[in-house]
Parts: C-alpha cells; sequence; structure tokens
C-alpha cells in the first residue's frame, strides 16, 4: 500500500526518521505531508508509535480532474472494495486549493456518487446500509490534481488519551513530541519546562525517553475493519509494550498557577510516567537552572493569553533566569517576531515551525 502521514509543517525531517526507523519505505516529502510504502504492519505499526504524525492515511490513488466528470471517472477507477465493506459507512470529507473545482459540498457528492457506484459493481446491492465501521474518505484538491484518501486512524494521533482536561492554550501533543525531538532528549537527559501548563511537554518528553509508544492505549479506525486481520494490531502492540525501557529520565516542570500545577499531575498520572516527572508551584522569576537539564517552554503568547507587553516582559524574566549554555540547553517556542531581543540572546539556530495556524519560531540554545 502507499501510505500517507500529514504533520505539523516545519516537523517533515522528523517524522521522516520516524518514518523509516519503523520500517515505511520508498518516502516522498511534501510540505505538511510524507507518503510511503507499507503493509499492514507498517500501517498498524504507524498508528501506534509514530510520535508527531498527525494520522495514517492509505492513498488510494492520485489523478488530474478539471472538470466533475473527470473527478467522477477517477474516483470510480479507484479499488475502494479493497477495504469498504458492504455494511461499512464511508463519508467524505476533503479540501481544494487552487483549483478549479473548489466547491468542496459540490466536490463531496461526487465523489460519493462515484465511491458508490464503483462499489455497486462490487457487492449486489441498490442501497448501502453505511451500518458498520467507518471508512472515512478524504480528499484533497491542489492544482488540479486529486488524491484521495481512506483515514485509518479516526481521532488525530495527538489523542494520545493522557490529556483529560488542559488549560487555555495546550501545546498539541504532536508538536510537542517534534520539540522533544529536535531537542535530542535521550533516555539518561533530565528535562525541565517552567511553564509547564498542562504538561504536554514533560509527557512527550518522558514517552520519547522511555520509548513509550504513543498510541499504545488508544483505538483506531482501521482495528474494526474487516479488511485488516485483528492478529496484526495484536502483534504490533504486543510488541511496542515490549520496547518499552526503564531509563535514568527525570523530568521537572514549575507553573505559577495551581490548576496547572494540579493538571499537570493528573496528565502524568493518566499518561503512566508520574514517577518520573516532579512538579511544583513556582514563579519564573524564582526559577534556577536543573544542573545538566535541557529546558523545553512554550510561554504564554500575547496574541491569545496575555497583552503583548506582559508577554515581551515575561520573555526578559526568561532572559535572566533560564542562563542557556551548552550544559543547560534552552528550547522555546514563541510566535513573537523579536523573541531575542526581549530574551536578551539570540539563538543558536532556528526552525520555523506553526503551532495551528500560528506561525511561530523553536529558538535553540545550545552553544
Amino acid at each position: 500500500m502507499r501510505l500517507c502521514c500529514p504533520c505539523h509543517f516545519g516537523l517533515e525531517s522528523v517524522l521522516s526518521y520516524e518514518i523509516k526507523k519503523i520500517g515505511g519505505e520508498n518516502l516522498t516529502v511534501s510540505d505538511g505531508r510524507i507518503s510511503f510504502d507499507g503493509g499492514f504492519d507498517i500501517l498498524a505499526r504507524a498508528n501506534i508509535r509514530l510520535a508527531t504524525a498527525e494520522r495514517v492515511l492509505i492513498e488510494l490513488g492520485s489523478f488530474h480532474a478539471e472538470t466533475f466528470t473527470e473527478l467522477f471517472d477517477g474516483v470510480r477507477a479507484l479499488e475502494f472494495e479493497r477495504y469498504i465493506a458492504e455494511k461499512d459507512a464511508f463519508p467524505v470529507k476533503g479540501h481544494s486549493l487552487k483549483s478549479k473545482l473548489f466547491s468542496i459540498p459540490d466536490c463531496q457528492s461526487i465523489i460519493k456518487k462515484a465511491a458508490v457506484e464503483r462499489l455497486k459493481t462490487k457487492y449486489p446491492v441498490q442501497r448501502f446500509e453505511e451500518t458498520g465501521p467507518l471508512h472515512r474518505i478524504q480528499f484533497n484538491i491542489l492544482k488540479d490534481e486529486v488524491t484521495v484518501y481512506l483515514d485509518t486512524s479516526g481521532d488525530g494521533l495527538h489523542k494520545r488519551g493522557y490529556r483529560r482536561t488542559s488549560n487555555d492554550a495546550p501545546i498539541k501533543e504532536t508538536l510537542a513530541a517534534g520539540i522533544v525531538d529536535l531537542a535530542r532528549v535521550r533516555a539518561s537527559f533530565a528535562v525541565c519546562d517552567p511553564m509547564c501548563g498542562s504538561g504536554t511537554l514533560l509527557i512527550e518528553s518522558a514517552y520519547k525517553a522511555l520509548n513509550i509508544a504513543p498510541g499504545l492505549n488508544r483505538s483506531f479506525s482501521a482495528q474494526q475493519w474487516q479488511s485488516i486481520p485483528e492478529s496484526v494490531w495484536k502483534t504490533e502492540r504486543d510488541a511496542a509494550k515490549a520496547d518499552i525501557r526503564t531509563a535514568e529520565f527525570r523530568a521537572y516542570g514549575f507553573d505559577i498557577d495551581d490548576f496547572a500545577v494540579n493538571l499537570t499531575r493528573s496528565n502524568c498520572a493518566h499518561a503512566g510516567v508520574e514517577k518520573y516527572i516532579t512538579v511544583e508551584n513556582r514563579d519564573i522569576s524564582r526559577f534556577k537552572p536543573i544542573s545538566g537539564a535541557i529546558t523545553v517552554v512554550n510561554p504564554p503568547y500575547g496574541e491569545r493569553m496575555l497583552e503583548v507587553r506582559q508577554a515581551e516582559e515575561l520573555y526578559r524574566k526568561m532572559g535572566e533566569v533560564l542562563n542557556p549554555s551548552k550544559e543547560n540547553p534552552c528550547y522555546i517556542i514563541s510566535p513573537h517576531e523579536e523573541f531575542e531581543k526581549f530574551f536578551g540572546k539570540k539563538a543558536d539556530r532556528k526552525r520555523k515551525l506553526y503551532n495551528g495556524m500560528l506561525k511561530c519560531q523553536l529558538y535553540m540554545y545550545y552553544l
């Protein structure tokens, strides 16, 4: 099969390494997504193990279409019956950009009709009940090039299952995992987050250090599909459990807000990593660097939680107390274009990332 994993813009290289590590082959990298080859074992492994992928899609095919007739014919030629059984549900969603076929509702309708007509040639029915397992069809039309997918994940892969509630502006788990990877967190390292919020960066650091598969404790749409043997999922889960390691890893979280402190503790417990993470109430002005620890932090953004001037004052305080160095590297994500000015130190390296639709920079201090 040809599989595809969307990701946050800026994390393509991180996800590429992850996909190669799980056995994906013939990778094709484009902005915000990576396509690769693999069988059902790789499909299950990708859902369970990939930390920075947003979901795992089966790429059914691509073709050029400028008219609804071309769209219908192209979709009807795809082998939906390889995966969709007679009673399965197959809703359609997608988007179009810079294409002659720009009406999403019309495209959805045509693609649905084409899929129905294709399946009618394989199953002796006039009307599909769609009461069975979900097989969501997704389409992407870019510059008149149509690609059609089946979503195997269901809920986005950022939903690990450990974050039951969150604070006002949580960082997405998949983006946090990418930052942790770029910070080169390892099993023997210590990690610190002086504004831990809901604890996502700390938990993703622990998952990375302990080699805990992020999808180990959740289910996926394709687990219900008749086309994929249940044994595939069991084999991959058992292997992921066996690969969890014990380590000397420690993490430390601080926050000025009691609610955030309690929330982080609760989420760490749900994630099963509470024994590795210490959380305390502490204002950033009283922060003291922990010797040898990597600091990762997603400070409040002026656009969302604080006024811009308050955020800038916060960046000044961070610069005074974090004191990044080779022994105490810091990785800070912020959308403020003049962050370095207020922080008081130029980053050794920067990487452009997107937190949702918000363009940010990951400021990396490690020299």
